[in-house]
């Protein structure tokens, strides 16, 4: 796809869906002796996150994962719609969308590992950080400069914000820029 087809579709973008393992996370999971679980997450992604959010876009989480650290990051971040242990990410998906009113060309989703290609396979934009398993990388419209977990998930949002002709206007709140 030509970068001007992707602005194009990008611009139309008013819902992003993130996979979280391997996107909004490096993919690793650490366990301590006790068996409690720690992920890491970019607080960048988080603050990309929030700034699409304040800007009107929806975020959404669709993960083939069920962890208590997903639901308190997607609470820290004001995500509401999240969905967990859900491997058939694509039936998932199309309950969201038909319950939101979206329609496909509506909607981006960033994924990184093969579970991920049902939805990006349906979306208006699809985005994979650039460690995601090759078929992921040969499937979506957009690779990531960033790993998962690394920015990716930011770097996702910008790209269609600044589509939307929308990014200036929203970093200029925070860096209190005059036009």
């Amino acid at each position: 796809m030509s970068s001007a087809d992707l602005r194009e579709r990008a611009a139309m973008i008013e819902m992003i869906i993130l996979d979280v393992d391997g996107v909004m996370t490096d993919g690793r999971s650490y366990l301590n002796s006790d068996g409690v679980e720690a992920k890491g997450f970019d607080l960048r992604d988080g603050f990309g996150i929030v700034m699409a959010q304040r800007a009107g876009i929806t975020i959404g989480i669709i993960t083939g994962v069920k962890s208590s650290l997903i639901e308190i990051r997607a609470k820290q971040l004001g995500i509401e719609e999240l969905h967990q242990g859900f491997t058939d990410k694509d039936i998932v998906y199309k309950e969201i969308i038909k319950r939101l009113g979206f329609n496909s060309n509506q909607v981006a989703y960033i994924g990184d590992d093969l579970y991920d290609i049902p939805v990006i396979n349906l979306v208006g934009v699809s985005g994979t950080p650039r460690d995601a398993m090759p078929e992921v990388i040969n499937a979506v419209d957009w690779v990531s400069t960033r790993n998962g977990g690394r920015g990716a998930v930011r770097e996702f949002i910008e790209m269609i914000m600044k589509a939307k002709g929308i990014w200036k206007i929203e970093a200029r709140k925070y860096t209190k820029e005059k036009d």
